[in-house]
């Protein structure tokens, strides 16, 4: 599924990555205090740095920054994880510490998880497919890893099973974000990431008849 296009008058292309750096910086802000349709492209602009004018010649349409908004978070998340999980040796030591690693990101970025789930509905029926395609190969990379603790004999799950607990870590991490707000009265995040890292290996143990 390819990458969709966003229709720029400008030509320069390090100048169109640098004015839509601004742009998503301010719709992110923006979205988060009022939502999508109620922030207007005028005010995306003003908190952009830039005229009316200026930003229409980097989009076409608000639903355009919004989808170069979830773009870009799925590409800097997806980045991270990367770097994070580069160094995976198939134990369950490196297991742990890709959880505690993309809890941190999910920590970090959780204004943008935020706001990317709360507004990519509004997401036009083309682009929809294509960041949802992005948040698979982020599960993919926790697959991935739980595959090479099996092939290392770690752990004793199925493809099934795998897929499910490769969705559960992406979920648990994203709950972080979307909970913060009650979670962070009763844990710090090094008491949620310990906590869940738990349950999470103590259903795969179960799952894998390891007690």
């Amino acid at each position: 599924m390819k990458k969709r296009e966003v229709h720029a008058s400008v030509k320069d292309e390090e100048l169109i990555q640098k004015r839509r750096d601004q742009m998503i910086s301010g719709a992110v802000t923006l979205f988060k205090q009022k939502g999508f349709h109620r922030t207007t492209t005028r005010e995306i602009a003003k908190a952009s740095g830039f005229s009316i004018g200026t930003l229409y010649e980097y989009i076409r349409t608000k639903e355009d920054v919004l989808y170069l908004v979830c773009d870009r978070i799925y590409d800097e998340v997806k980045e991270r994880l990367e770097e994070n999980l580069a160094g995976n040796d198939g134990t369950i030591d490196s297991l742990k510490m890709g959880i505690s690693n993309y809890f941190k990101v999910m920590d970090d970025m959780q204004d943008e998880v935020l706001v990317m789930y709360q507004e990519a509905k509004s997401l036009s029926k083309d682009a929809l497919p294509y960041v949802l395609k992005k948040e698979m190969e982020m599960v993919a990379m926790f697959e991935a890893l739980l595959l090479k603790c099996r092939d290392n004999k770690e752990i004793n799950l199925d493809d099934r099973q795998i897929k499910m607990v490769a969705h559960n870590i992406f979920v648990q991490g994203q709950m972080w974000g979307f909970r913060r707000w009650a979670l962070r009265k009763l844990f710090t995040l090094e008491e949620y990431i310990d906590r869940q890292t738990k349950a999470l290996l103590s259903g795969i143990h179960t799952a894998s008849g390891i007690y």
